[in-house]
């Protein structure tokens, strides 16, 4: 039977993985999406590290159970003045898949990007919004009670170009509401991500 709550999760997922069968034919080489989409990353995450949104207590993190596959669209900048203001971030959807019965979600957020020096390394922050397929309240044990449905999203990273065309990035992801509901029970993946640029 199908789960009604996972419909908008699905198409979430869906809209990100819609220029697939594109990207399937030379990631490498320039394509009319070049100037829409900026870059296209797929990673493998441990899930729920932490409930932190930020990831300091690296002491406290949990990594036995790496069991998500996440993909992301980044498309380039406008070229708009309000995004100018704001530092020119990447406009980005993705989805972060459990393969084990557990939390998923999508979502949609602006990622700025930041040189370190003139090296190849990065720094990089997202933030937005998610939906996810798991519990309000009630949730079953190792699953979530996140209290709304959509909360918000932000992603912490460090990465390296690798050449013109490919980037590394490792990524703390954390979804929660901030108290605006009756639960909030942070989920925080931890991960790699690699990129391919157009």
């Amino acid at each position: 039977m199908f789960d009604v709550k996972n419909t908008a999760l699905i198409a979430a997922t869906a809209s990100v993985l819609c220029c697939a069968p594109v990207v399937a034919q030379d990631l490498l080489t320039p394509h009319p999406l070049a100037g829409v989409v900026d870059e296209i990353r797929i990673g493998l995450n441990a899930h729920d590290v932490h409930h932190a949104a930020l990831p300091f207590l690296v002491n406290e993190w949990r990594v036995d159970r790496i069991e998500d596959v996440s993909f992301d669209v980044l498309f380039t900048s406008p070229n708009i003045d309000a995004f100018y203001w704001i530092g020119s971030p990447r406009p980005e959807v993705g989805a972060t898949i459990n393969l084990a019965g557990a939390d998923s979600m999508a979502h949609a957020s602006l990622t700025w990007q930041l040189p370190v020096f003139d090296t190849p390394l990065y720094l990089e922050a997202s933030l937005g919004g998610a939906i996810h397929n798991g519990e309000l309240t009630g949730a079953a044990p190792g699953r979530k009670n996140f209290g709304c449905r959509v909360n918000f999203y932000e992603r912490w990273g460090v990465g390296m170009n690798i050449g013109d065309n490919a980037t590394a990035t490792l990524t703390y992801e954390h979804t929660s509401n901030n108290g605006w509901c009756a639960a909030n029970d942070g989920l925080s993946n931890v991960g790699l991500r690699l990129g391919w640029k157009f």
